[in-house]
Protein backbone atom coordinates (compact mmCIF):
# COMPACT_ATOMS: atom_id res chain seq x y z
CA UNK A 1 0.00 0.00 0.00
CA UNK A 2 1.22 3.48 -0.35
CA UNK A 3 1.52 6.27 2.33
CA UNK A 4 0.82 9.94 2.82
CA UNK A 5 -3.07 9.37 2.60
CA UNK A 6 -5.13 11.35 0.02
CA UNK A 7 -2.31 13.30 -2.17
CA UNK A 8 -1.17 10.17 -3.21
CA UNK A 9 -4.42 9.29 -5.11
CA UNK A 10 -3.08 10.13 -8.65
CA UNK A 11 0.21 8.60 -8.18
CA UNK A 12 -1.34 4.85 -6.94
CA UNK A 13 -4.01 5.68 -9.76
CA UNK A 14 -1.07 5.50 -12.53
CA UNK A 15 0.66 2.41 -11.02
CA UNK A 16 -2.88 0.82 -10.41
CA UNK A 17 -4.09 1.55 -14.05
CA UNK A 18 -0.46 0.35 -15.48
CA UNK A 19 -0.63 -3.45 -13.30
CA UNK A 20 -4.38 -2.93 -14.59
CA UNK A 21 -3.57 -2.99 -17.97
CA UNK A 22 -0.84 -5.48 -17.27
CA UNK A 23 1.56 -3.45 -18.77
CA UNK A 24 3.86 -4.04 -15.57
CA UNK A 25 3.85 -6.64 -13.35
CA UNK A 26 5.38 -4.84 -9.90
CA UNK A 27 7.09 -1.75 -9.24
CA UNK A 28 8.49 0.70 -6.47
CA UNK A 29 7.85 4.10 -6.58
CA UNK A 30 9.46 6.65 -4.58
CA UNK A 31 9.10 10.15 -4.26
CA UNK A 32 11.04 12.78 -2.05
CA UNK A 33 9.95 16.67 -2.00
CA UNK A 34 11.56 19.54 -0.09
CA UNK A 35 14.26 16.10 1.69
CA UNK A 36 11.30 14.26 3.06
CA UNK A 37 9.68 10.91 1.43
CA UNK A 38 6.20 11.75 0.99
CA UNK A 39 5.40 9.03 -0.93
CA UNK A 40 6.46 5.39 -0.68
CA UNK A 41 4.59 1.75 -2.69
CA UNK A 42 5.61 -1.50 -3.78
CA UNK A 43 3.38 -2.63 -5.87
CA UNK A 44 2.77 -5.91 -8.27
CA UNK A 45 4.80 -8.99 -7.97
CA UNK A 46 8.16 -9.29 -8.07
CA UNK A 47 7.93 -12.58 -8.75
CA UNK A 48 4.27 -13.53 -10.57
CA UNK A 49 4.85 -17.38 -11.32
CA UNK A 50 6.37 -17.75 -7.54
CA UNK A 51 3.21 -15.80 -5.96
CA UNK A 52 5.70 -12.76 -4.26
CA UNK A 53 4.98 -9.81 -3.82
CA UNK A 54 6.91 -6.74 -4.57
CA UNK A 55 8.37 -4.84 -1.41
CA UNK A 56 10.36 -2.06 -0.90
CA UNK A 57 13.85 -3.12 -0.38
CA UNK A 58 13.36 -5.59 -3.22
CA UNK A 59 16.56 -5.30 -5.49
CA UNK A 60 16.38 -4.55 -9.49
CA UNK A 61 18.95 -5.39 -11.99
CA UNK A 62 19.51 -1.75 -13.05
CA UNK A 63 20.95 -1.44 -16.71
CA UNK A 64 22.14 2.19 -17.42
CA UNK A 65 20.73 3.61 -13.80
CA UNK A 66 24.49 2.47 -12.65
CA UNK A 67 25.66 5.14 -15.32
CA UNK A 68 25.12 8.41 -12.44
CA UNK A 69 26.44 5.92 -9.63
CA UNK A 70 29.60 5.39 -11.78
CA UNK A 71 30.01 8.73 -13.06
CA UNK A 72 29.65 10.09 -9.45
CA UNK A 73 32.62 8.06 -8.67
CA UNK A 74 34.62 9.18 -11.57
CA UNK A 75 33.93 13.24 -10.19
CA UNK A 76 34.65 11.95 -6.75
CA UNK A 77 38.47 11.08 -7.89
CA UNK A 78 38.31 14.15 -10.04
CA UNK A 79 37.61 16.22 -7.18
CA UNK A 80 40.66 14.76 -5.37
CA UNK A 81 42.39 15.48 -8.12
CA UNK A 82 43.33 11.68 -8.83
CA UNK A 83 42.16 12.39 -12.86
CA UNK A 84 40.92 15.48 -14.68
CA UNK A 85 37.70 15.89 -16.82
CA UNK A 86 40.08 16.69 -19.95
CA UNK A 87 42.61 13.88 -19.46
CA UNK A 88 43.19 11.89 -22.55
CA UNK A 89 41.65 8.11 -22.08
CA UNK A 90 45.54 7.60 -22.95
CA UNK A 91 46.84 8.33 -19.60
CA UNK A 92 44.77 5.69 -17.98
CA UNK A 93 44.47 3.59 -21.04
CA UNK A 94 47.40 3.62 -23.13
CA UNK A 95 46.18 1.68 -25.33
CA UNK A 96 42.79 2.74 -25.94
CA UNK A 97 43.07 4.26 -29.46
CA UNK A 98 39.93 3.78 -31.33
CA UNK A 99 40.01 5.10 -34.97
CA UNK A 100 37.99 7.56 -37.39
CA UNK A 101 36.73 5.96 -40.86
CA UNK A 102 39.57 7.66 -42.45
CA UNK A 103 42.04 5.55 -40.28
CA UNK A 104 42.92 8.95 -37.93
CA UNK A 105 43.21 8.35 -34.17
CA UNK A 106 41.94 11.43 -32.61
CA UNK A 107 42.51 12.65 -29.19
CA UNK A 108 39.31 11.57 -26.53
CA UNK A 109 38.90 12.88 -23.35
CA UNK A 110 37.29 11.77 -19.98
CA UNK A 111 35.04 14.53 -21.01
CA UNK A 112 34.18 12.82 -24.47
CA UNK A 113 33.45 9.61 -22.35
CA UNK A 114 31.29 11.52 -19.76
CA UNK A 115 29.04 12.92 -22.25
CA UNK A 116 28.70 10.50 -24.66
CA UNK A 117 30.52 12.16 -26.90
CA UNK A 118 32.91 10.09 -27.76
CA UNK A 119 31.88 8.82 -30.96
CA UNK A 120 31.68 5.19 -29.65
CA UNK A 121 28.17 3.27 -29.42
CA UNK A 122 26.08 0.08 -28.35
CA UNK A 123 25.86 -3.12 -30.22
CA UNK A 124 21.76 -2.83 -29.55
CA UNK A 125 22.05 0.53 -31.52
CA UNK A 126 23.33 -1.29 -34.47
CA UNK A 127 22.63 -3.45 -37.01
CA UNK A 128 22.49 -7.49 -36.32
CA UNK A 129 26.10 -8.69 -37.65
CA UNK A 130 27.38 -4.83 -36.67
CA UNK A 131 30.72 -4.07 -36.12
CA UNK A 132 30.52 -4.48 -32.35
CA UNK A 133 28.74 -7.72 -32.75
CA UNK A 134 31.56 -9.28 -34.80
CA UNK A 135 33.92 -8.13 -32.59
CA UNK A 136 32.06 -9.49 -29.71
CA UNK A 137 31.47 -6.28 -27.80
CA UNK A 138 29.47 -6.84 -24.59
CA UNK A 139 26.96 -4.12 -23.48
CA UNK A 140 27.12 -5.06 -19.77
CA UNK A 141 24.16 -7.05 -20.08
CA UNK A 142 24.26 -10.26 -21.72
CA UNK A 143 26.37 -13.17 -20.46
CA UNK A 144 29.52 -12.30 -21.94
CA UNK A 145 32.39 -14.18 -20.22
CA UNK A 146 35.38 -11.89 -20.98
CA UNK A 147 36.77 -9.14 -18.75
CA UNK A 148 36.77 -5.34 -18.24
CA UNK A 149 39.92 -4.82 -20.02
CA UNK A 150 39.14 -7.37 -22.95
CA UNK A 151 35.31 -5.53 -23.55
CA UNK A 152 37.44 -2.55 -23.68
CA UNK A 153 39.74 -3.58 -26.23
CA UNK A 154 37.63 -4.81 -28.43
CA UNK A 155 35.65 -1.27 -28.44
CA UNK A 156 39.09 0.63 -29.12
CA UNK A 157 39.06 -2.06 -32.26
CA UNK A 158 35.79 -0.67 -33.56
CA UNK A 159 35.96 2.15 -35.48
CA UNK A 160 34.46 5.70 -34.01
CA UNK A 161 31.07 7.03 -35.68
CA UNK A 162 32.09 10.49 -35.19
CA UNK A 163 35.32 12.77 -34.66
CA UNK A 164 35.08 12.77 -30.56
CA UNK A 165 32.86 15.84 -29.83
CA UNK A 166 31.00 16.47 -32.67
CA UNK A 167 28.31 14.42 -31.92
CA UNK A 168 25.97 13.26 -28.69
CA UNK A 169 25.50 9.37 -29.31
CA UNK A 170 24.40 7.71 -25.95
CA UNK A 171 26.64 4.71 -26.11
CA UNK A 172 29.08 2.31 -23.82
CA UNK A 173 31.43 5.05 -22.91
CA UNK A 174 30.43 4.48 -19.33
CA UNK A 175 32.01 1.04 -19.21
CA UNK A 176 35.33 2.67 -20.77
CA UNK A 177 35.27 5.68 -17.69
CA UNK A 178 34.86 2.27 -15.49
CA UNK A 179 37.98 1.02 -16.67
CA UNK A 180 39.58 4.39 -16.28
CA UNK A 181 38.22 4.60 -12.48
CA UNK A 182 40.17 0.76 -11.60
CA UNK A 183 43.60 2.52 -13.08
CA UNK A 184 43.42 5.70 -11.66
CA UNK A 185 42.33 4.60 -8.36
CA UNK A 186 44.12 1.53 -8.37
CA UNK A 187 41.26 -0.43 -7.21
CA UNK A 188 38.68 -2.91 -8.66
CA UNK A 189 35.74 -1.03 -10.16
CA UNK A 190 33.16 -2.75 -7.67
CA UNK A 191 35.40 -1.21 -4.67
CA UNK A 192 36.14 2.12 -5.84
CA UNK A 193 32.64 2.80 -6.61
CA UNK A 194 31.76 1.17 -2.98
CA UNK A 195 34.83 3.63 -1.77
CA UNK A 196 33.44 6.47 -3.36
CA UNK A 197 29.61 6.40 -3.73
CA UNK A 198 28.04 3.78 -2.17
CA UNK A 199 30.07 3.24 1.00
CA UNK A 200 29.91 7.17 2.40
CA UNK A 201 25.75 6.82 1.42
CA UNK A 202 25.01 3.29 3.26
CA UNK A 203 23.70 2.49 -0.21
CA UNK A 204 24.48 -1.35 1.11
CA UNK A 205 21.71 -2.64 -0.88
CA UNK A 206 23.50 -1.64 -4.66
CA UNK A 207 26.68 -3.40 -5.99
CA UNK A 208 27.63 -5.14 -9.17
CA UNK A 209 26.42 -8.46 -7.78
CA UNK A 210 22.79 -8.64 -6.07
CA UNK A 211 23.63 -8.78 -2.09
CA UNK A 212 21.14 -11.39 -1.34
CA UNK A 213 19.82 -13.02 -4.22
CA UNK A 214 16.41 -13.60 -2.24
CA UNK A 215 14.99 -10.29 -3.18
CA UNK A 216 16.20 -9.97 -6.59
CA UNK A 217 13.28 -10.01 -8.28
CA UNK A 218 12.29 -11.78 -11.64
CA UNK A 219 12.70 -9.74 -15.09
CA UNK A 220 9.75 -9.44 -17.34
CA UNK A 221 9.34 -8.04 -20.86
CA UNK A 222 6.47 -6.67 -22.89
CA UNK A 223 4.35 -8.79 -24.80
CA UNK A 224 0.93 -8.87 -25.78
CA UNK A 225 -1.86 -9.99 -23.56
CA UNK A 226 0.66 -9.42 -20.19
CA UNK A 227 4.39 -9.27 -20.30
CA UNK A 228 6.30 -12.71 -20.35
CA UNK A 229 9.14 -13.41 -17.99
CA UNK A 230 12.63 -13.28 -19.97
CA UNK A 231 14.87 -16.50 -20.59
CA UNK A 232 18.16 -17.12 -19.97
CA UNK A 233 19.54 -15.95 -21.79
CA UNK A 234 17.43 -14.05 -24.11
CA UNK A 235 16.78 -10.93 -26.96
CA UNK A 236 14.37 -8.04 -26.83
CA UNK A 237 13.97 -5.90 -29.97
CA UNK A 238 14.78 -2.21 -29.32
CA UNK A 239 14.50 0.45 -32.47
CA UNK A 240 13.68 -1.15 -36.10
CA UNK A 241 16.79 -2.65 -37.60
CA UNK A 242 18.66 -2.96 -34.76
CA UNK A 243 20.27 -6.35 -32.80
CA UNK A 244 18.12 -5.12 -29.74
CA UNK A 245 19.11 -5.93 -26.02
CA UNK A 246 20.94 -9.38 -25.75
CA UNK A 247 19.93 -9.73 -21.89
CA UNK A 248 20.68 -12.09 -19.06
CA UNK A 249 18.87 -12.04 -16.14
CA UNK A 250 21.45 -14.44 -14.26
CA UNK A 251 24.22 -11.88 -14.66
CA UNK A 252 23.35 -9.96 -11.46
CA UNK A 253 24.27 -13.35 -9.52
CA UNK A 254 27.10 -14.10 -11.34
CA UNK A 255 30.59 -13.38 -9.74
CA UNK A 256 32.45 -13.77 -12.89
CA UNK A 257 30.54 -11.09 -14.50
CA UNK A 258 32.66 -8.41 -15.77
CA UNK A 259 31.61 -4.86 -13.62
CA UNK A 260 29.98 -2.97 -16.32
CA UNK A 261 29.82 0.79 -15.05
CA UNK A 262 27.39 0.82 -18.04
CA UNK A 263 24.87 -1.12 -16.95
CA UNK A 264 25.79 -4.02 -14.87
CA UNK A 265 25.19 -2.74 -11.05
CA UNK A 266 22.27 -4.07 -9.00
CA UNK A 267 20.37 -2.51 -6.00
CA UNK A 268 17.22 -1.03 -4.24
CA UNK A 269 15.35 2.05 -5.08
CA UNK A 270 15.65 3.24 -1.67
CA UNK A 271 19.04 3.11 -2.73
CA UNK A 272 19.02 5.06 -5.28
CA UNK A 273 16.83 7.62 -4.34
CA UNK A 274 19.63 8.13 -1.15
CA UNK A 275 22.13 9.08 -3.74
CA UNK A 276 19.84 11.31 -6.42
CA UNK A 277 18.84 13.79 -2.97
CA UNK A 278 22.31 13.89 -2.05
CA UNK A 279 23.31 15.36 -4.95
CA UNK A 280 20.40 17.67 -5.45
CA UNK A 281 21.29 18.75 -1.79
CA UNK A 282 24.66 19.85 -2.73
CA UNK A 283 26.88 16.56 -2.74
CA UNK A 284 28.29 15.84 0.73
CA UNK A 285 30.02 13.46 1.71
CA UNK A 286 30.31 12.39 -1.83
CA UNK A 287 31.36 15.85 -4.43
CA UNK A 288 31.72 19.21 -3.32
CA UNK A 289 28.79 21.22 -4.82
CA UNK A 290 31.21 22.59 -7.74
CA UNK A 291 31.40 19.38 -9.08
CA UNK A 292 27.23 18.40 -8.69
CA UNK A 293 26.81 21.33 -10.56
CA UNK A 294 29.04 20.09 -13.35
CA UNK A 295 27.23 16.75 -13.48
CA UNK A 296 23.61 18.14 -13.69
CA UNK A 297 24.70 21.40 -16.07
CA UNK A 298 24.25 20.56 -20.03
CA UNK A 299 28.01 20.43 -21.35
CA UNK A 300 27.44 19.41 -24.64
CA UNK A 301 26.08 23.26 -25.91
CA UNK A 302 22.99 22.67 -28.94
CA UNK A 303 23.80 18.88 -29.90
CA UNK A 304 20.97 17.00 -30.99
CA UNK A 305 20.18 14.12 -28.76
CA UNK A 306 18.14 11.09 -30.22
CA UNK A 307 14.96 9.92 -28.34
CA UNK A 308 15.58 12.79 -25.93
CA UNK A 309 13.62 16.15 -27.44
CA UNK A 310 14.54 19.29 -25.20
CA UNK A 311 17.48 18.04 -23.48
CA UNK A 312 21.00 18.22 -23.28
CA UNK A 313 23.40 16.26 -21.21
CA UNK A 314 25.56 16.90 -18.10
CA UNK A 315 28.48 14.45 -17.04
CA UNK A 316 26.54 11.37 -17.17
CA UNK A 317 22.83 12.26 -16.90
CA UNK A 318 20.10 14.19 -19.49
CA UNK A 319 19.76 18.04 -18.35
CA UNK A 320 16.07 19.85 -19.76
CA UNK A 321 16.11 22.41 -21.47
CA UNK A 322 13.01 23.07 -23.09
CA UNK A 323 9.64 21.49 -21.01
CA UNK A 324 7.48 22.11 -23.98
CA UNK A 325 9.44 20.24 -26.57
CA UNK A 326 10.26 17.47 -23.89
CA UNK A 327 6.10 17.65 -23.37
CA UNK A 328 6.89 17.10 -19.61
CA UNK A 329 5.98 19.19 -16.32
CA UNK A 330 9.54 18.99 -15.36
CA UNK A 331 11.33 22.31 -14.83
CA UNK A 332 14.08 23.34 -16.62
CA UNK A 333 17.30 21.89 -15.03
CA UNK A 334 15.57 19.15 -14.21
CA UNK A 335 18.00 15.30 -14.51
CA UNK A 336 16.69 12.32 -15.90
CA UNK A 337 17.66 8.79 -17.36
CA UNK A 338 16.49 5.54 -16.83
CA UNK A 339 17.19 1.56 -17.15
CA UNK A 340 16.79 -1.30 -19.62
CA UNK A 341 15.23 -3.30 -17.14
CA UNK A 342 12.52 -1.09 -16.53
CA UNK A 343 12.92 2.04 -14.54
CA UNK A 344 12.91 5.70 -14.23
CA UNK A 345 14.02 8.35 -12.34
CA UNK A 346 14.09 12.04 -12.47
CA UNK A 347 14.91 15.20 -9.90
CA UNK A 348 13.59 18.78 -10.53
CA UNK A 349 15.55 20.67 -8.21
CA UNK A 350 13.38 23.66 -8.67
CA UNK A 351 10.31 21.60 -7.31
CA UNK A 352 12.84 20.06 -4.90
CA UNK A 353 11.52 16.70 -6.20
CA UNK A 354 13.75 13.72 -6.78
CA UNK A 355 11.60 10.53 -8.12
CA UNK A 356 12.04 6.90 -8.56
CA UNK A 357 10.44 4.41 -10.52
CA UNK A 358 11.66 0.96 -10.62
CA UNK A 359 10.03 -1.91 -12.56
CA UNK A 360 10.61 -5.45 -13.31
CA UNK A 361 9.28 -5.05 -17.15
CA UNK A 362 11.40 -4.19 -19.75
CA UNK A 363 10.73 -1.79 -21.64
CA UNK A 364 7.35 -0.21 -20.57
CA UNK A 365 8.54 0.92 -17.52
CA UNK A 366 11.77 2.17 -19.06
CA UNK A 367 10.08 3.83 -22.82
CA UNK A 368 6.63 2.65 -21.80
CA UNK A 369 3.43 4.74 -21.56
CA UNK A 370 4.00 4.54 -17.57
CA UNK A 371 6.97 6.76 -18.00
CA UNK A 372 4.76 9.98 -18.57
CA UNK A 373 2.23 8.75 -16.22
CA UNK A 374 4.30 8.34 -13.59
CA UNK A 375 5.56 11.66 -13.97
CA UNK A 376 2.58 13.58 -14.59
CA UNK A 377 1.05 11.89 -11.83
CA UNK A 378 3.87 13.08 -9.65
CA UNK A 379 3.31 16.68 -10.37
CA UNK A 380 -0.59 16.55 -9.81
CA UNK A 381 -0.04 14.79 -6.53
CA UNK A 382 2.64 17.52 -5.54
CA UNK A 383 0.23 20.65 -6.56
CA UNK A 384 2.63 21.53 -9.39
CA UNK A 385 0.42 22.34 -12.69
CA UNK A 386 1.15 19.80 -15.88
CA UNK A 387 2.58 20.43 -18.89
CA UNK A 388 -0.35 19.69 -20.68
Amino acid sequence: MSEYGSSANAIDGAIEKALREKRLVGAVVLVAQGGEIVYRRAAGMADREAGKPMACNTLFRLASVSKPIVSTAALALMARGDMRLDDPVTRWLPDFRPRLADGTVPLLTLRHLMTHTAGLSYRFFQPEGGCYARLGVSDGMDEAALSLLENVRRIASAPLLAPPGAEWRYSIATDVLGAVIERASGLPLAQAVKKWVTGPLAMTDTDFLAVDAARLAAAYADHPGEPRRLRQPDRLPFIDGSAGFHLSPARALDPQAYASGGAGMVGSAADFLRLLETLRQGGKPVLPTDWVTALTTNQIGDLPMPFWPGRGFGLGITVLKDPVAAQTPESVGSWRMGGTYGHSWFVDPARQLSVVAFTNTALEGMSGTFVGEICQAVYAATGVPSWA
